[in-house]
């Protein structure tokens, strides 16, 4: 170890041991279908100080784990685009508002019933009533059901869960500042200096969003016209690691930070090319932090508590889950439906398990309420899994034996989105996307030059910058759940290679694809496209039926004489 620390690499040890570990952990769990989160927890608990020890120094993880951190908060500030809170409008500002609120005041009534301070028992109220973002998301995104209307309104409660991170960071924040003094021993008071604690806070968001706005967008158009992906993904990480250098200069948190970078990009035409950037160093990062979770877990605590920490976790899991299911069912959502949502969302999360971790640091929170309220988060955590297949099979017994008519009940918006994803914006693609905007049609586009995309976005085109055939990229733009795909890219290499991508990610969605030429169309089709239309041959099949006509060949006749030359020449 001394010899590793001599190289002047500080935690090298553990850097190595965990990419070790990475790097066998992660596929035995997707192999094996195990939630990597849930693997990264119990990896944590089993080779943390308290078991096996091999990860003796837990402030070097903490350390590494605080980037982690930052990168989720970041992610879930660029998942909160307007569009998104827009078509969700009513049941992320009304169910999730209502879920939070009536979460925070039955948790948190509980808690001061328990003997907490008032100030204690609400924030516990607070952060237990949020769920797991990057458990259940990760579930539903592996079962392929973001779009179904589970999926909808999961994300819908995620989703004001999340807008929820705000405030409650700048309230930590301001809680962990010292009480400053008038002199001579005459303090401020207590409700003065919140108010002035939190007015600063707010202040400095205001004016890093203000300044964020006029210069972060611009510096990533001039970056991404260069089409330099090294360049890219530096000002991704300079833009999340600087905006959090500002606001913990500011006296907060470098999470609140990261949270604000995120929330600067995500309306961006960058937004979905960000996101695939930075997925490999969110997921290892985020396995760093919750391994740090997993170290914090002392199984000789769980020893001392037998019979009230299970009794916590399953009376957290079943008063979140009896909430969230009858809010959801007082706004439309069917019996069947309301219940498995409530049992997938009934555990508590990754935000809880941070906010209670610097509440203890900050002496906000006594050591040892603290420590229980990490063990019940981290096994409700643990238990998601079995928490979603016991919510399958309420779901299916209701409709089974109770009310088979409300099997498929859920409100309109909440129903598959069906739209068409539009892969290229040259002319061809301009003219295909023009005339599904006319018809009222669902569609997204992606393209990858920058001018053109932030061009067509000025004219409100639902158009973002990225790469078709990235399998991370088809899935943000929702391929599974598409009618169809119009690709309009004129090289070979690259539409081919968008077409299998496209076929191993949803095999069930038909592909029209334009061809410069015959054999460009040939290749096309034998890599699966459903539909080919070669551009010379087209053209040149209309000038020929228009020369026919004025030759005096009938209508008929003409359009046998293009059909019989079309087969010829595609074979």
């Amino acid at each position: 170890m001394a010899r590793m620390q001599a190289h002047g690499i500080p935690y090298l040890q553990e850097i190595l041991l965990f990419l070790l570990l990475a790097g066998i952990l992660i596929p035995v769990l997707e192999r094996l279908k195990v939630n990597t989160v849930l693997g990264f927890l119990t990896a944590g608990v089993l080779l943390g100080p308290h078991a096996m020890g091999l990860f003796s120094r837990t402030d070097a993880v903490a350390a590494l784990a605080e980037l982690g951190i930052m990168f989720l908060l970041f992610t879930i500030g660029l998942e909160l685009s307007v569009s998104r809170l827009r078509t969700l409008a009513r049941w992320v500002f009304g169910a999730g508002t209502v879920q939070v609120l009536v979460s925070t005041l039955v948790l948190g009534a509980i808690a001061w019933a328990w003997g907490n301070s008032l100030g204690v028992a609400v924030l516990l109220g607070v952060v237990l009533s949020f769920s797991s973002t990057a458990i259940v998301m990760q579930w539903i995104s592996r079962r392929r059901e973001l779009d179904t209307p589970l999926g909808s309104v999961s994300l819908s409660i995620l989703l004001f869960q999340d807008l929820a991170v705000l405030p409650v960071l700048i309230m930590i924040d301001v809680l962990g500042q010292n009480q400053p003094s008038l002199g001579q021993g005459a303090e401020v008071s207590l409700a003065t200096w919140a108010a002035l604690a939190l007015l600063k806070a707010v202040c400095a968001v205001v004016l890093i969003m203000f300044i964020g706005r006029k210069l972060v967008q611009p510096v990533f158009h001039y970056l991404s016209s260069q089409r330099q992906p090294d360049s890219f993904m530096a000002l991704t990480l300079l833009c999340t690691l600087g905006i959090a250098a500002l606001t913990a200069y500011s006296g907060l948190s470098m999470a609140l930070g990261a949270f604000l970078a995120g929330l600067l990009l995500s309306e961006t035409q960058y937004r979905h090319e960000i996101e695939v950037t930075i997925e490999p160093f969110k997921g290892l990062l985020l396995g760093l932090f919750f391994m740090s979770i997993g170290m914090a877990i002392d199984w000789r605590a769980v020893i001392e508590h037998p019979l009230w920490l299970p009794l916590a976790v399953i009376g957290l899991v079943l008063i979140k889950a009896l909430l969230i299911m009858l809010v959801l069912r007082s706004f439309g959502l069917g019996w069947p439906l309301a219940s498995q949502a409530g049992l997938l969302l009934g555990q508590g999360g990754e935000f809880a398990l941070i906010v209670i971790g610097a509440s203890i640091q900050r002496q906000f929170m006594p050591a040892d309420t603290g420590h229980f309220m990490l063990l019940t988060v981290s096994l409700s955590m643990l238990a998601t899994p079995a928490l979603a297949r016991a919510g399958q099979m309420l779901s299916a017994w209701w409709t089974q034996h109770i009310d088979s008519s409300e099997q498929d009940l859920a409100p309109p918006e909440l129903q598959w989105q069906n739209h068409i994803i539009v892969a290229g914006l040259g002319r061809v693609g301009q003219l295909v996307a023009g005339l599904l905007q006319s018809q009222g049609i669902s569609f997204v586009v992606i393209e990858t030059n920058a001018a053109l995309v932030a061009d067509m976005r000025r004219k409100g085109w639902p158009v973002y910058l990225g790469d078709a055939s990235r399998s991370e990229m088809l899935q943000r733009l929702g391929l599974a759940g598409a009618r169809a795909v119009v690709l309009t890219m004129d090289q070979t290499a690259a539409a081919l290679n968008t077409v299998r991508a496209m076929l191993r990610e949803a095999p069930h969605v038909p592909i029209i694809a334009r061809a410069r030429d015959e054999a460009h169309a040939a290749l096309l089709r034998q890599a699966g496209a459903e539909v080919v239309v070669p551009e010379t041959l087209e053209s040149g099949l209309q000038i020929a039926a228009r020369a026919l006509e004025l030759g005096g060949v009938e209508e008929e006749a003409t359009a046998a004489a293009l059909d019989s030359c079309r087969r010829a020449r595609l074979q």
